[in-house]
This record gives C-alpha cells, structure tokens and sequence, in this order.
C-alpha cells in the first residue's frame, strides 16, 4: 500500500542538465518543496495508520508515509503473534525527528488511547480479544489487553484445574472480558468462559446416554481429600474415598495418580445438578465374598491395626475385611482402660475370632484368649493364706485395690491394714503405684474377686498386749494426738490407748500437752474392740488413797508424847482428827 500523491511532472524540466547534474533551472528550495508535496503531512501525538514494511526479533518498521519510516520494539505487538509484513497497525507520534533524525513511533501507546473504549465495547458486545499474558500474580495471570493489563484469575483459565500455572506465561490466547470495575479501572478476563458454552452442551449429551452400572474409562483430573475427579471426556464425575477400595483409604493418592487412565463404573448421576457418582471397588468382588469359608469362630488370625477409637480397635485380616477388638476383650483387667493402652494404628496383631456374621459382614476378635484366663487357676496361683507383692492401683473410703497380676486384683479392707494403727483413710497408709505385701484371706472365684490382708502378715500383737495391758497396770506412754474428747497416748510396750480430758489433769492441776511422756493406768482393756482406756491422774490419784489408811495405822502406834508433839506440829486437818481420835482411845485404855 502507498500513500504518495499524484503530481504533475514540470513542463519545462531540462533532463540533459539533470542528467549531467547541473540543473540551473530548477532551485534547492523548489526541489525541497515539490519532493515533501509528495510525502504525508504527519502532527506529532496524533495517531495514524501505518503499514508494517520489515519484522525481527527486536523491531518492526512502520511506513506511515513519512520521509523516514518508524521502529518500534517487538515487545509492542507481543499480544499478536500473527503479526506480519503488509498488516495496517495503529501508531502514536512520538517525535517526527529525533536527534538521529529518526521517525519516533508507538504503537502500545495507539492502542491505549483507544483501550479502554475498546475493552467495555469487548465487554457489552461479549467479544473475543486477543491478549498476552505477562506473568504470574497472586490467585492469576496478568494479561496484556488493548495495552491494560487485565487480571485472569487462576479459575477461569481451563474448565481444568490449573497445576502449573508458569506454561502459560508469554502465551497468546483469546479471552472474554467478564467483569469491568469502572472506578478502579480493573478489568477482568477469562479464558474458561469461551469454552464453557461449548462444554454444557457436550456435558447434556454424554449424560443423556449414562446408565447405571455403566463401565467407562476415564482420566484422573484432580485428587483431593475426600476423592479423586475423573475426566470422562468432557464431563467430570467423583469417585467419593470411600468407593476407591474395599479396604481403608486415608489418602486418595494411594490408589490413584494425576492424569492415571482408569476404568470407573457409574453408581449415580444428576442431569440436573450434572453430578456423576463414581465407583472404583465396585469392578472388584467385595473381599467379605471371597472369604476363606472354612474361617469359624476360635481360629487365629493376623492383621494390621487400621483404625483407633477409646472403645476398641478395628484390625484389617484382609482387604475390606475387618473385625473390632473390643477393650474388653484386650485384658483380663476388670479396669475400665482406653484402647490405645493396648495397641496403635500400623500395629500387627494376632487376635482370635469371637463372633462372624457373613451375611452382616462383621467379625468381633479378641486378643486376651491369646493368653490363659487366670481365673481358672486361681486357687492353684493363690491359695487362702498365700503371700504376695502386689501393686496399689486406687483408694477407696474403705479399702485399697491392689492387683496382683494382669486380670487378678484384689481388695484389702481398712480394717486389715494394720494391727494398731487406726487409719482414717488408706492413702495415709501407702500411695497410688506403690507395691505392698499382702495374704489372700478369701477368693471369690464367680465375681472374680480376691479379699487380701496386710495386717496378717504378722502376729496379733494384741494377744500380747491382752497380758500386758491389765487393768491397774502401769506404763510409760507418749500423748501424740490431742482431741476434744480426749488424747491419744502411744504406749512404749506398743499399742494405743485413749484418756478423757479429765484423766490427763496432771498433779498440780494443769492439763497434759501433746508430745508429754507420762506414767498411765489402764483403767479398760477390750481385746474384741482394740480399746485401751488409760488415766494419768489415777497414777497419784490412787497413791494417795492408799496412803491414807497407812498413814493412821503408824498413828496408832504412837506412844510417846514428843511424837504427838511432833504430829501436832503438821498442818493437815487430816492428821489433827486422827490425833483427836488417838487421844481419845488412849484415855480409854487407861
């Protein structure tokens, strides 16, 4: 295409001068003014139509009929791959002359002065543009349209899902404009949009030809946690994680990879919704099915522990087949005990078969029948009046529940602890893990108990005490507890007794303290109860009732009068009355 004018050639125009380069008739200036009459009349920063005359890597000349022709950077036209040598483009005037003496064209920045009155009619009319896609940003691509970088968010650029995003960048693609924001100037584009159309309707065909239980091959499109999506050629169905095996699948991945061709059959679809229920296990008989049929309740098995819960674990002997182990069934232990105790998920265990129920597809197992019941031996393992080492397990108001072997606990009563030690709560006696000795003192085979003492471990001391705590006996005892009612006196031959308040008033008349070491009588002993009745104040008390009656016999003796003499001289009202008495009995005898 040229855009040079017709002109009419000069009349009188001397060609031989010409020719021999000395045109005398025609001036510079009149050959300076016909040669631009000739050229484009171009403004600087007006945009014009120019024809592309060369095309490189780097550059690309623009004629717009000028004296000197325009470079533009490649970069420019990146959008249009097409581009090519002949094709009219839009070019801004930059600068008719630059220092070099060159044309200075833009073609970006024709096109943004016309972009963004291009980019809403695209969005009105719902045209197709061309643009180019810059790089990547967060969520998307930024695309290069009409000179404005648009925005292509990740989800609109294939109806698949986009794993590598980076392929596409310097890529020319077409797009639909599908959202403008007008204030901000943002324009948002998409790629899925052109196709989407296209899609639905090739989605309403294959689906009007799905049947139930109908095998088709397809490709894997995405996995994620609850499934895996498959392609069946222009429409996506889902194998849900639980129809991917018959057995336990805790990650997708196990079983299927990205873009695997797999065969699937289909349990369910939805025309409406355009939802597509996939199943994988179902090509493959149920493994319950397959069953060794001679597999009866008492044989053994071996699996793998696949899943945890408190109340048991279920243990896979099979691909899809599984049997519970109850916790009851772990232990012998009569105590209430979390699965886990017992075993983790990945765990290999043996187990018998308890319970096995084809047609409901269940098996109950147990691993304690591995081991033998202790309890069917129990007389032989722990005969009344053997001894043990056992473990304290907890407390109770009345006793502690120790356990002698795994299954075997038993229970020492309060009572039985100690001889003579009143203990108020049993925790005073030992702690929670600790061991103690104990004897079995009865067995109670059908409730599977075991009744234990630790007291009986030695002699009752208290036979001993029945001869040496007789009431009237002295001893030497400890006050070690104070009361309201009373004290707690700890006797050096060994053993407690107990004394009122007003048998610990002491000689002088003040109260006994706690921690005083004093002389006690046994006032009570009674063996059945473990009661010793003591008094502090009967150790003189009584001393000075006996004196009493000796004190007037030596009177009676007295004959000499310096000894009345020195009788009278005392000051007890006693002594006087005895001596009134003595006196009178003396003039009697005379």
């Amino acid at each position: 295409m040229s855009n040079l004018k017709n002109v009419e050639p000069l009349q009188d125009f001397n060609w031989e001068e010409f020719e021999n380069g000395s045109n005398t008739n025609v001036s510079k200036e009149d050959l300076q003014k016909a040669y631009d009459e000739t050229l484009n009349k171009v403004n600087e920063h007006q945009v014009v139509d120019g024809t592309v005359i060369s095309i490189d890597k780097k550059e690309v000349i623009v004629n717009i009929g000028y004296k000197s022709d325009g470079v533009i950077p490649a970069s420019e036209f990146r959008y249009n791959p097409d581009l090519k040598v002949g094709d009219v483009v839009e070019v801004y005037v930059e600068n008719q002359e630059d220092k070099k003496g060159q044309l200075v064209l833009s073609h970006k920045k024709a096109r943004l002065s016309k972009s963004w009155e291009r980019v809403n009619a695209a969005l009105d009319n719902e045209e197709v543009i061309q643009g180019y896609i810059k790089c990547r940003t967060k969520g998307g691509m930024i695309v290069d349209v009409f000179g404005i970088e648009a925005f292509l968010p990740g989800s609109q650029i294939d109806v698949h899902p986009i794993r590598d995003y980076d392929v596409f960048v310097g890529k020319t693609m077409e797009f639909k404009v599908v959202k403008i924001n007008q204030e901000f100037r943002n324009v948002v584009v998409s790629h899925k949009a052109l196709i989407e159309a296209e899609l639905e309707a090739q989605k309403k065909e294959i689906i009007s030809k799905l049947e139930k239980g109908q095998v088709l091959e397809g490709t894997v499109k995405n996995i994620t946690s609850y499934g895996v999506f498959v392609d069946l050629g222009g429409v996506d169905g889902l194998i849900h994680i639980t129809d991917l095996s018959w057995g336990r699948v805790s990650d997708p991945h196990e079983v299927v990879a990205l873009d695997q061709k797999i065969n699937v059959v289909i349990l369910d679809f939805d025309e409406e919704k355009k939802r597509i229920a996939l199943g994988l296990k179902q090509l493959t008989p149920h493994p319950w099915d397959a069953l060794d049929p001679n597999l009866k309740v008492g044989d053994h098995v071996k699996g793998k522990v696949v899943v945890m819960a408190d109340y048991g674990a279920f243990v896979e002997i099979a691909p899809g087949v599984e049997g519970l182990i109850h916790v009851s069934e772990m232990s012998w232990s009569q105590h209430l005990r979390s699965a886990q105790e017992f075993m983790h998920v990945g765990d290999e265990v043996e187990a018998v078969i308890l319970t096995l129920d084809r047609e409901e597809r269940k098996m109950s197992l147990g691993i304690k029948q591995l081991k033998e019941d202790p309890w069917e031996t129990i007389e032989e393992k722990y005969p009344v009046g053997s001894k043990h080492t056992a473990k304290v397990r907890n407390f109770t108001n009345f006793g502690i529940f120790v356990e002698l072997e795994e299954g075997v606990d038993g229970l020492i009563h309060i009572s039985d602890l100690s001889w003579t030690k009143k203990v108020k709560h049993p925790s005073e006696f030992t702690t929670q893990g600790a061991e103690i000795e104990v004897v079995v003192l009865e067995i109670d085979k059908e409730n599977r108990r075991l009744s234990l003492g630790h007291k009986q471990l030695e002699d009752n001391p208290w036979d001993t005490y029945e001869t040496l705590y007789t009431p009237g006996s002295e001893h030497i005892g400890k006050i070690t507890e104070m009361m309201d009612k009373g004290a707690v006196i700890t006797l050096n031959e060994g053993g407690e007794g107990f004394a009122t308040p007003k048998h610990l008033v002491k000689e002088d008349g003040t109260q006994a303290q706690l921690g005083e070491e004093l002389p006690f009588k046994v006032i009570e002993f009674v063996k059945d109860t473990k009661r010793i009745i003591l008094s502090h104040s009967r150790t003189f008390e009584d001393v000075k009732e006996d004196a009493k009656p000796a004190r007037k016999h030596s009177v009676k003796k007295q004959t000499d009068a310096p000894q009345i003499n020195n009788v009278t001289a005392g000051t007890s009202l006693g002594d006087i009355d005895a001596l009134a008495k003595l006196k009178a009995e003396m003039e009697k005898g005379e």
